[in-house]
């Protein structure tokens, strides 16, 4: 019989204690070994995390700082006899009689707000595919960088502009380079942990509630605080060009690469695949850039969740629009009552999407989905019916928490299809159709009933959350080298 290891050492003279002890440490280190990597994974993510959420609420700020001065811009311009502005005015004064919205100057300041809107949505409707799909070949910091670079020329351009259509080009580049946002969902996208990526997404939530709630405030205090004589609106986009400056070091200094060079795709014609799929509305519903290498289940499971996330925003983004018009109609609201109103709504997202929506079990976001859908329709009915602050109030409540939990749990899981050279153009084609959601969601729900008439077709899209009873991913698939 073959003596062990401990009798061994004991008959060459090693005392049996130190033996053991050195068998038990030996043991403890090797069992450390493994927990090692996820540790150092975790630790990663969370920086990841971290950095992501400061970059994007940094780029936030400074992008809503123009949304409570945009009316009182188009009155400045409407005062120069702008031939262009001239031309937009009167299309929308023809949009506006179509659909019966009263005609009070103030009115069409909205609609022409709203049509500039519609324009920056549909530049980010073009262009995010195609910056997620070029991040794939280049990588994420690089892209990244590039379109920060971008925002900084369109405030700079709006810093120096005193013609409707030096504005309205201001307006044009930004969209074009707002790519910022599918890149981060990406990066979060890129994280190998299912529970890191779902607090990823609800940390980007996180960051567009507190950016759209601060980010206004402090637009319309720098325009209160303009000296007689200087343009209202310098010292918001001077402020628009700082923060983006900061992003833009930020990130040189603190954002690392998710995506390694092995595995991006080879070329940039293999991410892009082909511009059709990339820009075609058709193309982008049924995910063409990214499903000819998926199975037949997750190619219809795609497909599917892209046209949940498109309904919900349709829907959401013409409350959103027509809810200033709704509570200066029915209750009367002044502006600040307004901003205090959209305070309230920015708040309520923030603190159920870093309290609850972040601590979602990885596996249970298509439930949280449903349910939220589900609180969308009485929400909607109760503030296109609201008699009363109570009504409305409640209304607002159950619609803060929809918009805070929809989004961020179809990002997340949305982000577990493709292969890891895939996600920046999957991220981008959701992103894409939330941009074409908000383009069109503003102008159709005008022509309707406000609230009223969206709570009847979320009637109906409640039942499309049955079709969300699929498998979710919790895991990255296995890479696909190409």
């Amino acid at each position: 019989m073959t003596p062990s290891p401990v009798a061994k050492a004991t008959q060459t003279g090693y005392p049996k204690k130190a033996i053991l002890g050195k068998m038990a440490l030996g043991a403890g280190q090797e069992s450390s070994r493994p927990l090692e990597g996820p540790l150092k994974a975790k630790e990663a993510s969370g920086r990841v995390i971290t950095t992501v959420f400061i970059a994007l609420l940094i780029d936030l700020l400074g992008f809503t700082l123009i949304l409570p001065l945009l009316p009182s811009i188009l009155d400045h311009y409407s005062k120069n006899d702008d031939g262009l502005y001239l031309t937009l005015q009167h299309g929308v004064d023809r949009f506006a009689a179509v659909v019966g919205v009263p005609p009070e100057r103030k009115y069409n300041n909205v609609l022409f707000g709203g049509l500039i809107g519609s324009i920056f949505s549909v530049l980010q409707f073009f262009a995010s595919p195609l910056t997620g799909a070029a991040s794939d070949c280049f990588g994420r910091r690089p892209l990244m960088l590039l379109t920060v670079m971008g925002l900084i020329a369109s405030y700079s351009l709006w810093a120096v502009s005193r013609s409707f259509e030096l504005f309205l080009l201001s307006r044009v580049v930004g969209g074009i380079s707002k790519g910022n946002v599918s890149l981060s969902t990406a990066i979060i996208a890129d994280l190998a942990c299912p529970k890191a990526r779902n607090k990823g997404m609800a940390m980007i939530g996180v960051a567009f509630s507190l950016g759209f709630t601060l980010g206004p405030m402090l637009g319309a205090y720098l325009a209160m605080e303009a000296e007689k004589g200087e343009i209202f609106y310098l010292w918001s986009a001077l402020f628009a060009v700082m923060f983006s400056i900061t992003d833009l070091a930020f990130i040189f200094f603190f954002l690392p690469e998710t995506l390694p060079k092995e595995k991006r795709v080879s070329s940039v014609i293999s991410g892009f695949q082909s511009v059709t799929s990339l820009l075609s509305p058709w193309a982008l519903f049924q995910f063409s850039a990214v499903s000819q290498r998926m199975d037949l289940p997750s190619e219809k499971n795609l497909r599917i969740l892209g046209l949940v996330y498109f309904l919900y925003l349709f829907l959401f983004s013409g409350l959103e629009y027509t809810l200033s018009f709704l509570v200066h109609q029915h209750f009367q609201f002044s502006s600040m009552q307004q901003g205090k109103m959209f305070f309230f709504i920015g708040i309520t997202m923030a603190l159920i999407q870093g309290g609850y929506t972040r601590q979602i079990k990885p596996g249970n976001e298509l439930k949280t989905v449903k349910r939220a859908i589900l609180l969308a329709i009485p929400a909607f009915l109760l503030i296109g019916w609201s008699g009363g602050m109570i009504h409305l109030s409640a209304g607002l409540l159950l619609y803060s928490f929809a918009a805070a939990a929809v989004v961020p749990c179809l990002s997340t899981v949305v982000s577990g299809y493709g292969s890891t050279s895939q996600k920046g153009a999957v991220m981008g084609i959701l992103r894409s159709l939330g941009a074409l959601a908000r383009a069109t969601g503003p102008i159709l729900s005008a022509a309707g009933n406000g609230g009223v008439c969206e709570a009847l077709v979320l009637g109906g899209g409640g039942s499309v959350t049955k079709h969300l009873d699929i498998p979710q991913r919790t895991c990255l698939p296995q890479v696909q080298q190409s």
